[in-house]
């Protein structure tokens, strides 16, 4: 599928379903996706950012630039989820309980229909947040588009959108906190400037600052990992970098998707 016949299609996905309001994370999925429904429907599609502990302030800082240099109609939020015990627990299903709030808050300040950036890709991993988002009437385009992954990123290069297109894959903020693991602004806090600090100082391809049970595991990209020079000198300038209390162990190790993700069958 070429980038222009995936813009095609998408773009009819979402004329059918008129104007929109849109779930925008700051991510490439929904930012691409803000962007065609923006330049579809104009001020009649709403833009949606929730901001919280577990969303980075550079996407916010991303949307705002977009929203700015576009004249999106855009709404900043707080979906309100670190008021909910459920997800402060971080149980295994902790993203439907994220993704309740935010829906349930979008719903309250629009009638519109609420689309998400959701992709074909996601539909074979385990996203309790899909449940929630099918309770709220949810819609997909880029699914109903069959649209995955790389056809998103094909879709912002065709569009010009070089600061998109190119965007690492970037969970929430939460998802480096091992399940079981209390979700606490503090923490999520440590886990962003960790990373930030990393990426600055060793410039890996993927960067992940995991707070198991146990330790804290930075994780690097295989290649970022082995050429790793003295990875003890690196703990106390993190903590100093930091400047939040840690007193779990700090390892590093090569990057393993999901790694903090406990299943309820393990």
């Amino acid at each position: 599928m070429t980038a222009l016949n995936a813009l095609v299609r998408l773009t009819e996905a979402l004329s059918s379903l008129g104007p929109v309001a849109v779930a925008a994370s700051g991510g490439v999925d929904s930012m691409t996706l803000a962007v065609v429904a923006h330049r579809l429907f104009g001020k009649h599609a709403l833009i949606v950012h929730a901001v919280s502990p577990a969303v980075p302030p550079q996407a916010t800082e991303r949307v705002k630039a977009h929203a700015e240099a576009e004249v999106w109609n855009l709404k900043i939020v707080d979906a309100e989820e670190f008021k909910d015990e459920r997800y402060l627990a971080n149980p295994v299903n902790r993203c439907f309980y994220c993704k309740f709030n935010l829906y349930d808050c979008i719903a309250s300040v629009t009638k519109l229909p609420i689309v998400s950036g959701t992709n074909t890709g996601d539909l074979s991993d385990y996203r309790p947040g899909l449940e929630a988002a099918k309770d709220h009437q949810v819609t997909h385009p880029f699914v109903m588009a069959d649209i995955d992954k790389d056809a998103i990123r094909d879709i912002a290069r065709h569009l010009n959108l070089s600061d998109l297109s190119e965007l690492p894959a970037a969970p929430c903020l939460s998802s480096r906190l091992e399940t079981g693991v209390t979700v606490t602004p503090e923490r999520l806090l440590f886990v962003n400037k960790v990373e930030g600090y990393i990426s600055d100082l060793l410039s890996p391809e993927t960067v992940r600052c995991r707070i198991l049970a146990k330790q804290v595991e930075i994780q690097l990209d295989p290649e970022s990992f082995d050429k790793l020079d003295g990875a003890d000198k690196y703990r106390d300038r993190i903590i100093a970098f930091a400047g939040i209390d840690q007193s779990l162990p700090i390892k590093f190790a090569a990057y393993k998707k999901g790694s903090a993700f406990v299943h309820a069958s393990s």
